[in-house]
């Protein structure tokens, strides 16, 4: 009976309409019930557990008082959103929350009206919302927008550029401030410091006992001075603790609430709904909230894959242990290059455990860099340092390394600098879908000058790249996918290779096409190979190693020999490896010559996991093995 009556409440909750007919411990018992929802589907299907756990009272109080969807919610990241997903129309589909057809992981315009921006980059939410209020002003309409942005994403420069605008324009908009006291890593930078010292859960509660102490201290009147401060207790606070940086951009500024008081929340809300300008709502949660092993440690719990709900560990999936992942490879490979060389330092954008910088933060802090959600920055104050002397090793996941092309074309490129772009996550990265997948990089970085990109085709050779970039002498991209590698022996040191030299892996006698694959790619293209020698078509496999410069003595040679190319690529076709092979031929005047472009087509690639998109996009053994026969 105590199972059936789990989650009584949600179940009478289809739309946000349904929870503005709750009372307050409806709305209470709500919020358990939605955490154990959340924390069940997640331990299943992993996802974005700690962030959405710490929002759950505040997404029910910003739908209970605000008129959605009417009243547009911008969301910033996604991550905080589980709840907003469930009690929009999605909880009936929630278990296939990030899953190959099912619901995204973050807020999704075509998945329902509630979602009012697709998001996945940090930072955005303030200026799609500026925008969006910009547009009421327009069309003559009164509907409220509010944004909802973390403590760390507010330290973006996006963020800061659309509160200077926001607060300039005096237009009616909402942003809540949601403070957690971290991002992904613990939040840095002076913003950040200035919320943890003077406003966080801890210094609110301080300053409420030090009021009370002193309201029941005044003789005859004290109690009812105490019974009317918590009418005002908001107000009170904001009199103690001014959100001066904020009142000065030109806000109105409210908190800090406690963000998981439903009644306070509710309250506040009520009021701010009804005053007008730029408004700043600062509630302080618990990242987490709800589960203990979330709480104790978020960082592990801010994107995890399946776990056991009873102790908090991820679920193995047996069997041999796995090779070591490419980004625990890149770690111990940027710590044994930099006891060897004190020029190198290290860069990213609060993602030291997600690069796998947190053990050289460790061994080399003073040579570490965590510049928070700022990757322009990170990689023009890599240039600098560059200009001094040093050798910088930025390391940034692929689809964030967009966010800094200016800054990687004028300040490195351009002036020939020697900083290393080590892109993590590049090519699929599975169930974080479109907005996560680093399927770009080569062909928006191939086009800059004075630029080496390169990518290994497994966990040794990431190593021996990883020493060629640093010492060249030169801008390089670097990039490598998510995940373990394939299994191959480490060399106990790693080696420079030769830039520009690309290798033959598979070199059958009587072949009649050449397979030429870069990065990720040539392990499958060797598989295919071997899947066609047993069915007589002998193939020979390429290693390309470099987007460019390419290996052109190889690759013309094998094309003027062969006549049939097959070029492999996790990546966009579209001014990608292939199109630089196509190019290469044309400015050779190569000609006769049949090539087969394989990689991912003018779209973007949904969320699945890697293998099902491999497959999808014919770039596994199979899919490489179908387009040689294809070829005749």
């Amino acid at each position: 009976m105590a199972e059936e009556m789990k989650q009584d409440i949600l179940a009478k909750v289809n739309d946000p309409k349904d929870i503005r007919l709750l009372s307050l411990a409806e709305l209470n018992r709500l919020a358990e019930e939605i955490r154990e929802v959340m924390i069940e589907t997640v331990s299943k299907r992993g996802g974005h557990l700690a962030s959405s756990l710490g929002t759950v009272e505040l997404t029910l109080a910003l739908h209970y008082v605000f008129d959605t969807p009417r009243d547009r919610l911008v969301w910033d990241v996604g991550h905080q959103a589980y709840t907003h997903k469930i009690i929009t129309g999605r909880k009936g589909s929630f278990d296939t929350l990030r899953q190959r057809g099912g619901i995204s992981g973050f807020p999704k315009r075509e998945e329902s009206p509630y979602d009012t921006f697709d998001v996945g980059h940090s930072g955005t939410s303030i200026s799609a919302a500026a925008g969006m209020a910009e547009a009421l002003c327009l069309k003559g309409e009164t509907f409220r927008i509010i944004a909802i942005i973390g403590d760390g994403a507010i330290s973006a420069g996006m963020a800061f550029e659309g509160l200077n605008w926001v607060g300039d324009r005096k237009k009616n908009l909402i942003i809540i401030l949601n403070d957690n006291e971290m991002c992904i890593s613990p939040n840095v930078g002076a913003l950040s410091s200035y919320l943890n010292r003077i406003m966080t859960g801890q210094t609110v509660s301080r300053i409420r006992a030090e009021v009370k102490t002193f309201l029941k201290s005044v003789p005859g009147i004290g109690e009812q001075m105490l019974k009317f401060s918590r009418q005002v207790e908001e107000s009170l606070k904001t009199f103690f603790v001014p959100g001066a940086i904020f009142e000065e951009l030109g806000f109105t500024y409210v908190g800090p609430l406690e963000g998981h008081r439903l009644d306070h929340l509710i309250q506040n809300l009520k009021n701010v709904r009804t005053l007008e300008g730029p408004i700043l709502v600062h509630v302080v949660t618990q990242k987490g909230k709800g589960y203990k092993f979330a709480e104790d440690d978020p960082s592990r719990f801010h994107g995890i894959p399946p776990f056991d709900i009873d102790t908090g560990e991820t679920v193995s999936a047996g069997g041999s242990p796995a090779p070591p992942s490419y980004t625990k490879v890149f770690g111990q490979t940027v710590v044994t290059l930099a006891e060897e060389d004190p020029r190198i330092v290290a860069i990213t954008a609060a993602m030291s455990e997600g690069t796998g910088l947190d053990r050289f933060a460790g061994e080399f802090p003073s040579r570490f860099y965590d510049v928070g959600m700022a990757e322009q920055h990170g990689v023009t104050f890599a240039a600098g340092l560059a200009t001094q002397g040093f050798i910088p090793i930025v390391a940034i996941y692929s689809t964030f390394m967009q966010r800094a092309y200016d800054q990687v074309i004028h300040d490195v490129c351009l002036q020939k600098l020697p900083v290393v772009l080590a892109l993590d996550r590049g090519g699929f990265v599975g169930a974080d879908g479109p907005t996560h997948h680093g399927l770009f990089d080569f062909a928006f970085l191939r086009t800059v000058p004075n630029l080496i990109v390169m990518a290994p085709k497994d966990e040794n050779e990431l190593q021996h790249m990883l020493k060629t970039a640093a010492g060249c002498g030169r801008p390089v991209s670097l990039r490598y996918p998510r995940g373990t590698g394939v299994g191959t022996p480490l060399d106990e040191n790693p080696r420079a290779i030769l830039v520009g030299k690309g290798e033959i892996l598979f070199h059958p006698p009587g072949a009649t096409a050449a397979v030429v694959a870069i990065g990720n790619c040539c392990h499958p293209a060797l598989a295919a190979a071997g899947m066609l020698q047993a069915e007589g078509i002998p193939v020979r496999v390429i290693n390309a190693r470099f987007v460019k410069p390419l290996d052109a003595e190889l690759l013309c040679g094998t094309a003027r020999e062969l006549k049939r190319i097959v070029t492999v690529e996790e990546n966009a076709l579209m001014g990608g490896f292939g199109s630089a092979v196509l190019e290469l031929f044309a400015e050779k005047g190569i000609i006769g010559v049949s090539v087969r472009r394989l990689g991912i087509p003018d779209e973007f690639a949904p969320q699945a996991t890697q293998k099902e998109l491999r497959r999808m996009y014919g770039i596994d053994a199979e899919g490489i093995a179908a387009a040689v026969r294809e070829m005749g």
